[in-house]
């Protein structure tokens, strides 16, 4: 049997274009050999001291709290909890459209099987420097003109390609999505290739 590679996204609960593609990537999971971890950047990290609309400042004000307690819970029980608290995170978040806030938190936690009282650490600063150290790991290969998804896989010369995106919905189901993952690695893998893009004239889709 193949070994299976172990793939990094980074991602912000925020942002429902990463949670189009972690869906995207778990369906991969089951029709390619490859491991898929999730791992935590922060928006409101990106965008310190940027000159932005007053709305998107509330919420990258908001931001804060989902992540801490994405590491929080990495802290606590290991990387596999990243991914349980993901899905619960953006099944609240982006499928029903819940408020940020505690009882989000709360519950997002329970469903996860983790312990609420780690809802705690959205207030708490100190996660920060282990937040600001997962996203500069993830955003260092690509830059800082890019936001989430971002992923990190093996290359063919036995490197590593990074790469934001794909941007892309919805989700690709089945062998659609390995199809997918076989044409990003191929152009990701291709040096000095940068940028593949088109306008968006889509909403954001979850089914």
């Amino acid at each position: 049997m193949s070994e299976r590679a172990a793939v990094d996204m980074w991602f912000d609960p925020l942002c429902p274009w990463a949670w189009i593609t972690s869906r995207w990537l778990l369906e991969v999971e089951q029709v390619r050999d490859v491991d898929i971890r999730f791992r935590v950047m922060s928006l409101s990290v990106l965008n310190e001291g940027r000159e932005l609309p007053e709305q998107y400042q509330e919420l990258m004000r908001t931001g804060w709290g989902p992540v801490r307690i994405c590491l929080a819970a990495e802290q606590r029980y290991g990387q596999d909890a990243v991914r349980r608290l993901y899905t619960s995170l953006g099944t609240r978040i982006h499928l029903g459209r819940e408020t940020f806030g505690p009882e989000l938190f709360v519950a997002a936690l329970t469903d996860a099987g983790l312990d609420p009282a780690l809802a705690d650490a959205a207030a708490s600063t100190g996660y920060d420097e282990a937040l600001r150290a997962s996203h500069e790991a993830g955003m260092r290969p690509v830059g800082t003109d890019v936001g989430t998804p971002v992923i990190h896989a093996p290359g063919p010369d036995g490197g590593t390609v990074a790469f934001f995106g794909p941007v892309v919905t919805p989700a690709p189901r089945g062998e659609a999505a390995g199809r997918l993952w076989d044409g990003v690695l191929l152009v990701a893998g291709t040096p000095g290739f940068y940028e593949l893009k088109r306008s968006r004239d889509l909403d954001p889709s979850f089914d």
